[in-house]
């Protein structure tokens, strides 16, 4: 039996979230849709964003979230102007001092992404940015497929740990 170290397994499932997400953008052809991305490490989200350019012919538009952004429409709108990218990633949502407000915000304003976006949407988010999602922006949140994860929540992660240390 072949066993894996866990950097291997991480390293497979990383190509493996990656491939789900380069295929996600490609099905998307020219409409609007809204794909999450998970991770908890800014460092893994940089190298998934390196293998992303493997794995996606696409021209991706990436747009880092400024602290002080309080609508993500408006930060998008200002950034990519009246052109339409094949795809459009969104960091820095983790450092956006008022959240809560942007994602209310982005609730509120959720018909106005579909009406003028017609390419796909991907926001970077963390666990904690996720479950905000789920509780301020439940009918934005609902718009996306499944959130392709490319690590393990900290849930897991800590209840992994507490496996090893008892067992």
């Amino acid at each position: 039996m072949i066993s894996l170290s866990s950097s291997e397994n991480s390293t497979v499932s990383s190509i493996a979230a990656t491939k789900r997400l380069a295929r996600a953008m490609m099905v998307s052809g020219g409409e609007f849709s809204l794909l999450l991305a998970c991770c908890n490490s800014l460092q893994k989200q940089e190298q998934v964003l390196n293998l992303l350019t493997e794995f996606s012919s696409a021209d991706i538009h990436e747009i880092l979230l400024s602290p002080a952004a309080d609508k993500l429409y408006t930060a998008i709108t200002t950034e990519i102007g009246v052109t339409q990218p094949e795809a459009l990633m969104v960091r820095g949502l983790e450092s956006v001092v008022e959240i809560n407000q942007l994602i209310i915000s982005t609730n509120i304003m959720r018909d106005e992404f579909r009406k003028q976006f017609r390419f796909p949407l991907v926001l970077w988010v963390n666990d904690e940015i996720l479950c905000k999602l789920v509780w301020l922006a439940p009918d934005f949140k609902d718009w996306a497929a499944s959130t392709i994860r490319f690590d393990v929540p900290n849930n897991q992660l800590s209840r992994a740990t507490q496996i090893k240390l008892t067992g």
